[in-house]
């Protein structure tokens, strides 16, 4: 191993979280050493991982590079408690944290609409866990708060950037039951399955978010309730309730 690749593996080991990689050439600091010899160097460490069998690798996330634990062995780590594991999100959690990574920049409201209830308190929350943050304002009544997602969100799902999210059609396959019998097509006069159905099929249900997160928001004009909301949250806080 060239004596570059054994520096970045040194820095790599000691930092927390993805490196990027015009950092590492700063860190060289000798003047000689391009982000083509960066490049190298790194690809000869990741093999060294892949090739002589260790229970680390070298991954690129989140615009950087970062060794991490192989999964396999990820799960018996954490039940060793010898590694912190990150809180999980709930579901709510998740299912606004998608609809802000696919739809991004979105307002609250647009997150309600979608949603059909309140988002206020989870965007607290993304917020605090630095997984979203406020990327700018709309140009609606009260220039309401728009959101996009970290880089902490990609670091945390493993994700190098947002076009590496899973589209809706993947979902489906990925939550469908391996044991359910396939899909028998509609009748073309069959009668719509009722909304209550939704709630018995979770895996339904998540793939539904993930296909309202990647269409277009609604042409229609936004509620009385949706504006004053809009309004509230830019003169109180981001997160704040409206009051009735």
């Amino acid at each position: 191993m060239i004596q570059l690749a054994k520096l970045l593996e040194a820095a790599l080991f000691s930092s927390a979280h993805p490196v990027a990689a015009s950092d590492l050439k700063a860190m060289a600091a000798d003047g000689e050493t391009t982000e083509a010899d960066v490049t190298a160097a790194l690809e000869e460490l990741r093999r060294h991982y892949d090739e002589d069998g260790h229970g680390v690798e070298l991954i690129e996330v989140s615009g950087g590079w970062q060794i991490l634990t192989r999964p396999e062995f990820t799960e018996t780590i954490e039940r060793a408690q010898l590694a912190a594991r990150p809180q999980r999100l709930s579901a709510a959690a998740l299912e606004t944290l998608a609809i802000v990574a696919y739809r991004q920049p979105i307002g609250r409201a647009e997150i309600e609409e979608i949603r059909g209830v309140g988002a206020g308190q989870m965007l607290k929350s993304l917020h605090e866990r630095e997984l979203i943050e406020v990327v700018g304002r709309g140009e609606g009544m009260g220039r309401p708060l728009l959101y996009g997602t970290t880089p902490g969100f990609l670091e945390q799902f493993a994700l190098r950037h947002l076009g590496e999210l899973p589209r809706a059609d993947e979902l489906a396959v990925a939550l469908r039951d391996p044991n359910a019998p396939p899909p028998v097509p509609a009748a073309p006069d069959a009668e719509p399955q009722a909304a209550g159905n939704a709630a018995a099929a979770p895996e339904v249900a998540a793939e539904s978010v993930a296909a309202q997160a990647e269409t277009p928001p609604s042409e229609a004009a936004p509620s009385e309730a949706q504006q004053s909301d809009s309004t509230s949250e830019n003169r109180d806080s981001p997160y704040a309730s409206v009051e009735s």
